[in-house]
């Protein structure tokens, strides 16, 4: 009884301190860095007034960054879900020279200055570039066009794709494929039945992230779109524009508008993992 009562007493050496200090430094980092920017936002946003921010977000230079935003983030995410599943399928299935370079260069949209990655872009699709000597004579113009807005985006989003499926494809048991080609499944009927339904949590994480980031993306796409009046302006530029005009009710709102539907994406991401999980453990 001695013996037993003294080793529950024993207790793990931590190497952080106690839950309350960790916890504490934890949630004030929280509130400091991340709510309180976004309190103040939601703030100067309540002060506009309903009337106002409708007349604000319904005004038709507003609609038009709406419109283009939305439309090159999807056209962005879309492109982002295929390669980027592709890519951490290659990366976690295959050994080949050059992987570990390849693996590394995944993560250079999140080291590079976007203003930096718009530059290279708007010269790679320049009519004197690499890129566009090649595809204006063809009559396809990148540079300038909602294209070259949604590959800015791609290019600064595409690793949030990779990364959160790379790990779960890495840590997938391989005994329920060995047990479903023993069955005689063809290769694509193992993924689509077997593999996707393991790694779509994952994947629906990297996408809705893919999606909110090009939401936000600034300094790739201001180089590249040529930021036309409602033709290549993206919502975030019209902010800084307005705020440039000191109308700070209007860059309040349309920042706002951008935090909700960012907002909107992430619960419905976490609604669907929690769904697909619960579904998962059902039909362990």
């Amino acid at each position: 009884m001695t013996t037993v009562a003294a080793a529950a007493r024993i207790r793990p050496k931590r190497v952080l301190p106690g839950f309350g200090l960790t916890m504490g430094v934890t949630l004030s980092y929280v509130g400091i860095i991340v709510l309180l920017p976004l309190v103040a936002l939601v703030l100067k946003g309540a002060e506009i007034g309903p009337e106002r921010f409708f007349a604000i977000m319904t005004a038709p230079r507003t609609l038009a960054a709406l419109k283009l935003t939305l439309s090159a983030a999807a056209m962005a995410t879309a492109f982002n879900a295929v390669y980027g599943l592709l890519m951490a399928w290659v990366l976690v299935r295959y050994d080949f020279p050059g992987k570990r370079i390849l693996d590394a260069l995944m993560d250079i949209p999140f080291a590079l200055p976007t203003a930096v990655a718009g530059l290279a872009l708007s010269a790679l699709f320049a009519g004197n570039g690499w890129y566009g000597a090649l595809l204006e004579p063809m009559g396809i113009q990148v540079i300038f066009t909602i294209w070259g807005v949604a590959f800015a985006m791609a290019f600064t989003s595409i690793p949030f794709v990779v990364r959160t499926v790379q790990p779960v494809l890495e840590d997938l048991d391989p005994q329920y494929e060995d047990a479903a080609v023993t069955l005689g499944a063809h290769p694509f009927t193992i993924f689509r039945r077997v593999v996707f339904p393991a790694i779509l949590p994952a994947f629906m994480v990297g996408v809705t992230l893919s999606f909110a980031r090009s939401l936000g993306e600034f300094g790739a796409v201001v180089f590249i779109a040529g930021n036309l009046p409602m033709k290549t302006e993206i919502a975030s530029l019209l902010a800084v524009i307005r705020l440039e005009e000191y109308d700070y009710n209007g860059a309040a709102a349309i920042a706002l508008t951008l935090l909700m539907i960012a907002l909107v994406l992430l619960v419905a991401s976490n609604l669907l993992q929690a769904r697909a999980l619960r579904y998962k453990g059902r039909g362990a």
